[in-house]
Formats: C-alpha cells, structure tokens, sequence
C-alpha cells in the first residue's frame, strides 16, 4: 500500500486563523474506487485505488458497497494507525468525510476527527506562568531558535482541540500575546492528556522547530511532549 503524500504543506493544523503558515494548499479530497469493505462498532473502513496507489480510509459507519467510486473530503492522513476494533494496525489510512457516491455524507469516525475551532472563545488574556522556564505564546513563536529542545512552561487558553486517537492529542494555545499578522498569537502543543475548548491549562514542554509531520502538515515551532494542568 503506497503513501499518499499531499499535494503541499497545510497550514500548521488550520492555523489559517492564528498562525504557522504553510508552504502550499493541502489535500482537499481523496478519490478512488472501494476494493474493500469492513464495518466495525462505529465506523467503516475502505480499501480504495485511487491514482496514486492503494489505500485504506476509515469514516463514520455508512452503507457502501465494493466498485463503488468515492470521495472522501476533508481528509487527514495518518501513519501506523491502530484499529482496537480490527485488532491491526495500518501503515497508512486517510480519515474523513464520505461524499459522493456509494454513501451519506458523514463526520470522521468519532475519537479521531479534526478538531473544530470553538465558535467563539471569547477575548484571550491570560497571566503569564511564573518561574525560570516561563514563557509567553509569543515568547515561544518569536524565540524559538533559543529555545529549541529546551523546556517552557506557558499558561493559556485552549481555542482547538483534537483527540488523534491512541493518546495522542493536539491543543492550540493562546494567551493574548503576540499578533496574529505574524503568526506569535497562537502556538500547537502535543500531549495525552485531554482538556477543552475554552479551558485555561498551565503547559510544561519541549520547543521543538521545523516538525513535519508528512501530508501535508508542518510547523515551524510546537510544544511537544507536554504536560497539562488546569
């Protein structure tokens, strides 16, 4: 099964609202023609050949039937994905929506969708953590070759969210420092520990600079590793 590799680099996880920026526009969809069909609990996975080569995508549990042609949109890839339900681990899939032909429109499989902006979070201004690690958002963004693989503490607000999956989650972090016309305003943090939207958490982590995460998604600068405490 061949990797699908996007067209170009995203803007760092949707930051098209706040900041890293990317390289070029992103996979918009993947189509392809399902060669095979396994329902589980919640969702459904297909085998598609697409142009590209083969490859498995998982979506919200719908009817579809093999030779059917597909689309599935707003599609995020991911690596070395573990199926508990399947009892596998695939070297690479797609998740999305299914359009098109062959089923219903529907969300990501719950538990690993795209995390959402919050409608609305409100103003963003939030004292700055104590002690010799502390730093501001922009503080992070703007000194990042300094900081590179060393530890920051940062204290924000949570404006997205993504539960990845397998412990791996994904929070956008804004504190009211910096600007978003230079992309200082907004930084992404990796950890297993879970909060929401709108929550204000005290971030322990390492600077990590120029990540690429393949397909697509790459950032200048993140918080990795990360410990979170309300």
């Amino acid at each position: 099964m061949r990797r699908l590799v996007a067209v170009a680099a995203l803007l760092c996880f949707n930051l098209a609202w706040g900041v890293d920026q990317p390289s070029a526009p992103p996979v918009t969809a993947v189509r392809g023609r399902v060669l095979e069909v396994k329902d589980v609990d919640s969702y459904t996975y297909l085998r598609l050949k697409t142009k590209d080569g083969e490859i498995w995508a998982a979506v919200n549990k719908t009817p579809v039937k093999k030779g059917a042609e597909v689309t599935i949109e707003n599609p995020m890839f991911m690596s070395n994905f573990e199926s508990k339900a399947l009892k596998r681990t695939f070297q690479q899939i797609v998740l999305g929506n299914l359009g098109g032909a062959g089923g219903q429109a529907g969300g990501m499989p719950a538990g690993h969708g795209m995390g959402k902006p919050a409608a609305e979070v409100g103003d963003v201004n939030v004292a700055k953590a104590s002690g010799p690690d502390a730093r501001t958002v922009a503080e992070v963004v703007g000194q990042s070759a300094a900081l590179k693989d060393k530890t920051v503490v940062v204290r924000g607000k949570v404006v997205k969210y993504t539960d990845l999956g397998m412990g791996k989650n994904w929070i956008h972090l804004r504190d009211g420092s910096g600007t978003a016309v230079d992309g200082t305003n907004d930084i992404l943090v990796t950890t297993t520990d879970q909060a929401k939207i709108g929550d204000v958490v005290l971030v322990k982590g390492v600077v990590h600079t120029d990540q690429d995460f393949g397909s697509g998604y790459a950032y200048k600068v993140l918080i990795g590793e990360a410990t979170l405490q309300k």
